[in-house]
């Protein structure tokens, strides 16, 4: 069973860009994701693909299981890449138990499924049927891609769609059954880009956030008091980013914000003027049991800061 690293890099902390519209997910695509949820990402695709800045920062720290997926859908033939709006990517364990990870991918949009069927049958493409549902190799990548129906569309290898399909037919527990993430979904979904992470998910975005400061003998009682974490992109006006961590006390989370602002500091010492100038755009805080972290910027500084070493550091 494939073991990924797929929480967005950290870079996001201090950095990331956002689009105008919501990617928010349909009911078809939330009850075909699986219960057990590592980390879902979601893009207004479309807007991404027609902004500079983002699809520069997407090429620099997207993880290579995306980048794969991504590539798959492009070079796939079927041309879906074009029709989509939103694309999602869930990473997932097959249960609660479970050590190893799947990801897959749900593309939403217009699609021509009628060619796209006439298509495979010119070329005796033949799928591989699970109760009610036709599975078609995607290429010659080793992928796979089932039409859920005209507007959504999943896709990954075969475990992981077989693993969408059975959430989705009710064999297994879906995304819609889990209350924590959906719950925690409902405050960033109207937003262009947005991601959600499971507790083993956020513990290890902050370690790799706080550095050095996470060796502190005090850290594990910390990190295993971290339940939860989402983030936002928005690029309305410049460019902003929002994070929450949510942990299970006030105390917590004040002490996390202590430890953060201790990181930025230290930066602010050892970095560039323009680096300079984003951490002093970056506000850390605590509120209520949730560690807060916001950035802006205008859209120039952004597009400077992509090629600076303190970007360079966080995204390793």
């Amino acid at each position: 069973m494939q073991k990924i690293k797929f929480v967005f890099p950290c870079a996001v902390l201090f950095f990331a860009v956002g689009i105008c519209t919501a990617a928010e997910l349909s009911s078809d695509a939330k009850g075909a994701i699986p219960h057990d949820i590592q980390q879902i990402i979601s893009v207004d695709y479309r807007a991404m693909q027609n902004s500079p800045a983002a699809m520069e920062l997407k090429d620099r720290v997207l993880p290579p299981e995306l980048k794969r997926l991504e590539s798959a859908l492009k070079t796939s033939g079927l041309k879906v890449d074009q029709d989509a709006d939103i694309l999602t990517f869930a990473a997932f364990r097959e249960n609660a138990a479970s050590q190893g990870s799947h990801i897959m991918g749900v593309a939403q949009g217009q699609f021509h499924t009628r060619e796209i069927m006439a298509n495979f049958a010119k070329n005796k493409i033949k799928p591989a049927v699970l109760r009610n549902n036709s599975i078609y190799p995607m290429g010659s990548n080793g992928m796979s891609v089932v039409f859920l129906n005209q507007t959504t569309m999943v896709f990954g290898d075969r475990t992981a769609v077989r693993a969408a399909l059975d959430a989705r037919d009710g064999i297994t527990s879906n995304f819609l059954q889990n209350s924590d993430m959906t719950n925690e979904m409902l405050a960033v979904e109207r937003h262009a880009v947005w991601s959600l992470l499971d507790q083993k998910g956020t513990q290890t975005m902050m370690r790799s956030v706080l550095g050095e400061a996470s060796q502190l003998a005090d850290y594990d009682t910390v990190r295993n008091r971290m339940k939860s974490s989402r983030y936002t992109m928005d690029f309305d006006n410049g460019v902003k980013f929002d994070m929450a961590v949510v942990m299970s006390d006030t105390m917590t989370a004040a002490t996390c914000a202590t430890l953060l602002k201790g990181v930025s500091m230290l930066k602010k010492t050892q970095g560039a003027p323009l680096e300079k100038t984003a951490l002093d755009s970056t506000t850390i805080d605590s509120n209520a049991g949730t560690l807060t972290v916001s950035y802006s910027s205008s859209d120039s500084q952004f597009a400077s800061l992509l090629s600076s070493s303190l970007f360079q550091s966080v995204v390793r």
